[in-house]
């Protein structure tokens, strides 16, 4: 395949890029806009189970530990996590979620309810549904 604008992995970046910047503007509009789209990958494992190992945080979200030390670090910056030694294991840290991310969490619910449906309306719900799949089997490579 040639390089162009119709390349697949550059219409993924600029579907995601476009996608970052709606989230952006949401966010910035509820009252938080300092996080950014790519605290995703910190706030939402820990809003389906708070106080995570950062290791498992980093398989979820299929970075490397040193990345999301990174991201947990900038996270932490902004008040929207805490870390903690783990219990169990005092070499280990759990990530726990702050008020402020438990504030933040009916925003990005909301944002991205909208964006879904605005996906939904351009799309149809058949292909949004084929569109999630291809996405996870593009994740999974």
């Amino acid at each position: 395949m040639r390089a162009t604008t119709s390349n697949l992995g550059f219409l993924l970046a600029k579907a995601s890029q476009r996608w970052n910047e709606l989230l952006v503007e949401r966010f910035a509009a509820g009252g938080f806009p300092e996080v950014r789209p790519s605290y995703g990958s910190v706030l939402l494992p820990l809003f389906e189970q708070d106080g995570l190992r950062m290791g498992h945080l980093a398989e979820l979200s299929r970075l490397s530990k040193q990345s999301i030390t990174k991201l947990v670090g900038l996270c932490e910056r902004d008040q929207l996590v805490t870390r903690e030694r783990d219990e169990a294991d005092g070499r280990a840290y759990r990530v726990r979620l702050t008020g402020r991310a438990r504030a933040f969490h009916p925003v990005v619910e909301s944002a991205l309810r909208e964006l879904d449906e605005i996906v939904v309306g351009a799309l149809g719900q058949r292909q949004t549904r084929a569109l999630s799949q291809a996405l996870k089997g593009v994740a999974e490579l």
